[in-house]
């Protein structure tokens, strides 16, 4: 491995027991051709015309008489297809690989007192002033973290990408450095693990273990496969623990890198945006190119 190349931020969930300090390893990702931006996804016909599947007016009426689907139902003639859709003629799966372009994908070290939210009331900060400035589309983030955490924040201009990422279908484990008051005791962390009862159902860790801590302050790292509001905190404070500070760590397959310093940006790359795609089940990226460089934005300072 060329020891200057950067490590990825791109990782595989960990299905590892508990311990302290996961080691995680790099995905292989391919990269996928460019995409058009949310909003702007090409119209079947022309999708179909463009990767050779004949001209527009045949495949026009080829639609028209019920011969095309989008992912099992009879397509309608005009309608737009996005990344990830399976399109059939007569049956057959058409590949569309080359006329679909990349979402943008972006991680954000948010810090305490930002709330992630368009605005506030009260006038707080909130993380969607920091970001930069994108063309024809909005950044969603994905999930949120409460006004006193900090840590990843992932955020798209692709809102089919962000429901994939938070739906639960995908049980895409989220991870948690947390630091509280006092050592957990045995049967503290053993109900942490089997599960607590809060006034949303019950809940519970994937995983709980010790990452040191000197004095009161003790660290643990823990993670969830759901993303209820404020769940971290109240499990704790359902077994009688004060969280002193929260950090997200990981987000799926997507792990905060050490560069990514607080309040900063940085912009995933094609290939890591496609494994994050292929993670999601949104689509599988075709064979990579030779010469395709890593694009990723410099970080930057809010």
């Amino acid at each position: 491995m060329n020891p200057r190349r950067k490590a990825s931020p791109l990782r595989p969930p960990s299905k590892r027991p508990a311990a302290p300090a996961p080691e995680v390893v790099a995905v292989s990702a391919a990269v996928a051709p460019p995409r058009r931006s949310a909003g702007d996804e090409p119209r079947l016909q022309k999708a179909l015309a463009d990767a050779g599947y004949g001209s527009r007016r045949e495949l026009e009426r080829l639609i028209s008489a019920g011969a095309v689907s989008v992912n099992g139902v009879t397509a309608q003639l005009g309608q737009r297809i996005a990344p990830g859709d399976r399109v059939r003629i007569g049956g057959r799966l058409a590949r569309l690989q080359a006329v679909t372009r990349l979402p943008r994908v972006i991680l954000y070290h948010k810090p305490e007192g930002e709330i992630v939210s368009r605005a506030d009331p009260d006038g707080r900060p909130t993380v969607f002033s920091k970001l930069p400035r994108i063309r024809g589309g909005r950044w969603i983030a994905v999930g949120r973290l409460d006004v006193n955490s900090c840590g990843l924040l992932l955020l798209t201009n692709d809102g089919q990408l962000a429901n994939h990422l938070m739906h639960p279908r995908y049980e895409l484990e989220r991870e948690y450095a947390v630091r509280v008051v006092g050592e957990l005791a045995d049967d503290v962390r053993r109900r942490l693990t089997e599960g607590v009862e809060l006034d949303d159902g019950m809940a519970r860790f994937g995983r709980l273990a010790e990452e040191g801590g000197e004095g009161t302050n003790r660290w643990y790292r823990v993670s969830l496969n759901e993303g209820r509001n404020r769940e971290v905190r109240r499990m704790f404070e359902a077994v009688g623990v004060t969280v002193s500070r929260l950090l997200r760590v990981r987000f799926g397959p997507v792990q905060m890198p050490p560069r990514l310093k607080r309040g900063m940006i940085l912009e995933l790359a094609p290939e890591e945006v496609a494994a994050l795609m292929a993670a999601v089940e949104l689509g599988a990226p075709p064979p990579p190119r030779a010469g395709v460089s890593r694009r990723t934005r410099g970080s930057r300072r809010c």
